[in-house]
Parts: C-alpha cells; structure tokens; sequence
C-alpha cells in the first residue's frame, strides 16, 4: 500500500520541540498550523544545553548564527567535582569531540528564535487553543476546550508529558515519581564565568551549573534525592531557603551560586515509560510527548530537536509516518538509560566506592582525555539532516 505522504499538517504544542517540527515541516512544502493554549509563546527563565546532535538541526533551519548573536554561549568543557570545596575530578574537553561545537543557551532566546523561523516559513500560529481530545482516522482530528475541531492529514503532538494525544496514539502507565527533586534557578554569573558546564556531585545530591546570556547569568539546576516528592513540572515556586538547607554542605563554586538565590521553582522527577506506539493513523508523537527524559544528560530538548527533524523528513517521504519511530525508539531509549545512570554517578555516598569511581575519572581525563569523550561519539556524533537531507 502507497503511504500517504502529508500536504498539511496541525502541529500541537509551541515549546522547542514543536517549533522546530512545524519550521522543518514548513521547509519540506506542507502548510502547517500550530496551535498552543497559552495566549502568547513564551518560557520560563531558564538554560539549556544544545548539543552538537541538536545545533546541527537548529543550524539546517537557519538559526545558528542567530542564536550567537543572542548571547548564546559556546561550551569549552564539562567540570565534575566534589561537593565539599569544589575539588576537580574530571575535566571533559568538548573541543575533542567530533563535531564538538556546544552551546549554553537561555530558553526563552531558543523560543523566540523557533517562533521567528516557523512564522518566516509561513506556519499559521494559533494562541489560546487548548487541545483537550485526538482522533486518529483516515483525516484525524483534534478537539479543544471551546468546543471547536481542526481536522489535518497529520496532527503532531508536541505537548509534552500530558499531552492530550499520548492516550489516542498509545495507552501509558502511570508515571513513577523517581525520589528525586530539582529546583532551577538563575544568579549573576561571578566575573567572567568560565564557559563550562560543572556538575558538583554530593552524596544523593548535585548541582549543575553554566554560563547563559553571554556569560553574565549562570544557570542552576540542583537535584536531590529524597521521599517527600513535589509535583511534575517547572513551575512551581519554592522558598530559595529550602534549596539552601538541602544543599547546606556544598561548598566552593556552587554554595557561592547557591548562596545568591532569590527565586527558584521546584519539581518532582517522574520517570515515564517510553511510548510503545508513536504513531498511528496520521497521529505522531513527538519529544516529552513520546519519552519524558531525566535531566540528567541534558538530552530533553536535543532528542526534541532530532525528533523534529526526522518526523518532518519521513512525513514527506517514501516511507511516510511508518519510519519515524524505528529511525528514532532505539537512540532515545538509550540516551535515557544513559541519563538514568548518570544519576547513580552523581550521586555516590562517600566510602570506598566513589573514591574508586572518582579516582578513575580523574585518571581517565588526564591520561585518555580523547578517550573519555569518544564515550560521548554516539550521542554528539550523530546528525539527523545528514540521515534525513532536505
């Protein structure tokens, strides 16, 4: 049976993941209509990391050089270190890495940069439309909150976690909160903040922390394992002395940045199944919407940009929808098992066995340091518009 190949398409959802599918989308020659329930595009005040495997997709649509210009910040290296005085264990250089350019960016920036690219390719932008019901069929359909439906020959969901297309593609389990927290935040970056990522690892806690905005913001994000569990999502407000009283003995670089918080959000970190279907009858999942991911590999947004892309190329290809999900279950499925068992690392109680881990990190940066991020080739190395051209 030919595969129906789309010329229109209703994208849900404008976070990154749902921007950037309706400009590939647009690219490709399909009229797009994206529709978000807010009633503008926006984002929280946060950072992000874009990946070399997720700056390739964003530079295909023409944002790259844009982005720089916004105050995006090009990543030298990732630093692990101890919690206690912010002692160095390891030093990953991420100019080694093929392909290697990465880059500390604010979310918002991203946003708007996605919003300018979908509206320049003509994607039609609908606010205050609130998807509340998908219907797969030969010409699926999506009904909102004001009692109105849109109809397409493709309908994407990149609503995140709850999206309202999750339970019309594929029936999930309940998620399982994780017994962990994380709080964000962003201070003044001290000085001339070195463009790195830190990761300071403390027993059953850690903190991560870059430069955005040109280097003069940092951005914090610091997780703790613990049974008392908050609900999913970004923002919920919490008082910045709680995040200072769980992170009391954290010393050096990060109690000085956990020190100068004044507002932060808090939430649970649920892990949810990866879906088993992600597409079915004109219907396609996209980004959280099919594989919620811990922050713990900084992949949510960059699988979200690869999912972009390649939904966009198969829509438009010979083999349709049907080869969305083999070109993009196994990678996600293994960048998630990936971020999972970087919170075990982070998170190692002092004794015998994180000094072993510890020591060997230390000796493997000096010693191998092309060894240590070849670790990372699969990840960083890949590129979408290279498997999946225009």
């Amino acid at each position: 049976m030919a595969q129906r190949l789309a010329k229109n398409a209703v994208v849900i959802g404008a976070g990154i993941g749902g921007l950037a599918c309706a400009a590939a989308l647009a690219l490709r020659g399909v009229a797009v209509t994206l529709v978000e329930q807010a009633a503008e595009i926006s984002e929280v005040g946060a950072g992000l990391q874009i990946s070399p495997n997720g700056l390739v997709v964003l530079k295909a649509l023409g944002l790259g050089d844009p982005l720089r210009r916004l105050g995006a910040v090009p990543a030298r290296a990732v630093v692990m270190e101890d919690f206690r005085e912010g002692r160095q264990v390891a030093r990953l250089d991420l100019a080694r890495q093929k392909n290697g350019e990465y880059l500390f960016v604010h979310r918002a920036d991203l946003i708007r940069l996605l919003a300018r690219a979908a509206r320049h390719q003509n994607v039609s932008v609908e606010m205050n439309r609130r998807a509340v019901r998908i219907t797969p069929g030969a010409l699926p359909e999506v009904s909102f909150a004001d009692g109105s439906v849109m109809r397409s020959e493709l309908i994407v969901c990149a609503d995140g976690i709850h999206s309202a297309g999750r339970p019309a593609v594929w029936n999930a389990p309940e998620a399982a909160f994780t017994g962990q927290v994380a709080w964000r935040a962003l201070v003044p970056a001290p000085g001339a903040a070195e463009a790195v990522a830190r990761v300071t690892m403390g027993p059953g806690k850690h903190v991560v922390s870059y430069p955005i905005r040109g280097g003069g913001m940092m951005n914090l994000v610091a997780v703790q394992e613990r049974a008392a569990w908050a609900d999913e999502g970004w923002h919920h407000p919490d008082d910045p002395e709680n995040l200072r009283a769980a992170f009391a003995e954290f010393g050096g670089a990060a109690g000085e940045l956990l020190s100068q918080v004044q507002n932060t959000s808090l939430w649970g970190l649920f892990r949810h199944p990866v879906a088993e279907t992600w597409v079915r009858d004109g219907v396609a999942l996209l980004g959280d919407a099919a594989h919620p991911t811990l922050p713990f590999l900084a992949q949510g947004a960059n699988m979200a940009l690869e999912d972009a892309w390649v939904l966009a190329a198969c829509a438009v290809g010979e083999s349709g929808l049907a080869a969305y999900q083999p070109a993009r279950r196994a990678r996600v499925v293994r960048a998630i098992n990936e971020a999972n068992a970087n919170a075990r690392r982070y998170h190692m109680v002092p004794g015998p066995a994180r000094a072993a881990a510890h020591l060997a990190l230390s000796l493997g940066s000096r010693a191998a340091p092309g060894l240590m991020m070849r670790r990372f080739a699969w990840l960083y190395g890949h590129d979408v518009t290279q498997t999946h051209p225009l």
